[in-house]
């Protein structure tokens, strides 16, 4: 059992709460999570009405119920988004509800599972939750996500333990990346992580760079446009109404967003990607004038084309996110086999949807006027490690001088 566990838990709830989302008096947050994890979201919930939430959509999933779903439910109802749904998403939209999704599943929870219903799934509810979605993603409400570790995750992690060792190492490893210590002090110290974070962005920012050279020893040979006006944000964002959230914890990234035409060559993963409860591993993928032309996959192929054919967006690049190899969660060692912290252990890409923070002015411009930027649309997101110990990274100025980004893995200034 781990030493101060209720304490750290609570501090936990604390930060994702109080940091993560930063619920403010009378608004209504919505918090998703297992009901695996119903120790942590229950404090959350507590700490909402605390904060002043006006009142609190719990929403409990349940992995073997949706796995069952999947699996044996009419295939008619996967092309289907209940109306009562549409119409509660309709009034968090309205209301700008912030979120909160604790993540807490079996990493191979959907293995097995027809991928296209999965995507039929997706697409049925892309059009009635695209409010909401838009609200998300260009961050005019508050939304963070957590982790909660359950015994298939730490299983999956920690294969060789007995299920309560590995329960117990997966939750230790999860606090240690949160910076969670029992102190009740989580939060200074993701104050001063986040300056830090801020400091790299700046320099980034200042250097007005029109694209990015990756290369390394896998064969990763990669060019990646930038948008005139492009933004690099780390660490915590703002909402227009200036309310600061912190959108991932952990986090380690500084971010923005690519020319969805300008992406040339070919990038290699460095790490697993889980997609929907599969493991795609041991990747590759080109593009040619920003399109994903040509994928491939020693495990989870099929997977990985059906991912980048969901729709005209899934095949265009979204975001550039920078990761140096000597990052915390990188240093632990450990393939947490979930994105939310995998992606803090190595640069990575993601293909879909761009966020509109990463350009100046996104503000006043209209879904066309984004692309007419450079900036892409999808219904999907889906991030993938190419950090390696190796990589490196030119930016090449508009003026056309050269600034080494990434040297040996990590960051060059």
């Amino acid at each position: 059992m781990i030493k101060d566990f209720e304490s750290k838990l609570e501090e936990y709830a604390h930060l994702l709460v109080d940091i993560g989302m930063n619920v403010q008096p009378g608004q209504t947050p919505r918090i998703t999570a297992s009901v695996d994890c119903a120790g942590l979201a229950r404090k959350c919930v507590r700490i909402c009405y605390e904060r002043g939430a006006k009142d609190v959509i719990m929403d409990w999933t349940d992995g073997f119920v949706t796995r069952q779903r999947y699996l044996h439910a009419d295939s008619s109802v996967f092309s289907e988004f209940p109306g009562y749904l549409a119409e509660k998403f309709s009034f968090m939209a309205q209301e700008k509800c912030p979120v909160l999704s604790i993540a807490g599943d079996d990493p191979a929870l959907l293995s097995g599972v027809d991928p296209l219903r999965i995507r039929a799934q997706q697409k049925a509810a892309s059009l009635p939750r695209k409010a909401f979605n838009e609200l998300l993603m260009s961050n005019r409400i508050q939304w963070a996500v957590g982790a909660h570790p359950v015994l298939p995750w730490a299983h999956a992690v920690f294969p060789g333990l007995d299920p309560e060792s590995a329960l117990d190492m997966l939750w230790d490893a999860v606090f240690t990346a949160c910076r969670i210590t029992g102190d009740g002090k989580a939060v200074e110290r993701w104050e001063a992580h986040l300056s830090s974070l801020s400091e790299k962005a700046s320099v980034l920012n200042s250097l007005d760079l029109k694209e990015l050279r990756y290369t390394n020893s896998l064969g990763t040979d990669l060019v990646i446009g930038l948008p005139e006006g492009h933004v690099w944000v780390g660490g915590s964002d703002d909402t227009d109404g200036g309310i600061t959230f912190l959108p991932n914890i952990p986090t380690e990234e500084i971010f923005t967003a690519p020319h969805r035409l300008k992406v040339d060559g070919i990038v290699y993963s460095a790490m697993p990607l889980s997609l929907e409860g599969n493991i795609i591993d041991n990747f590759s993928i080109r593009f040619e004038r920003g399109k994903i032309v040509e994928v491939h996959a020693e495990k989870g192929e099929y997977l990985l084309k059906e991912a980048v054919a969901l729709d005209d967006g899934a095949s265009y690049l979204g975001e550039v996110a920078l990761v140096p190899f000597d990052s915390p969660i990188r240093k632990s060692g450990i393939m947490f086999l979930n994105t939310l912290f995998d992606e803090n252990a190595s640069c990575h890409l993601a293909f879909g949807s761009s966020y509109p923070e990463n350009l100046k002015g996104s503000g006043d411009m209209s879904k066309d006027e984004l692309i007419e930027h450079g900036l892409n649309d999808s219904i999907t997101h889906v991030d993938f490690m190419v950090g390696t110990q190796d990589l490196s990274i030119e930016g090449i100025r508009r003026d056309g001088t050269s600034v080494a980004i990434f040297r040996d893995g990590s960051f060059a200034f």
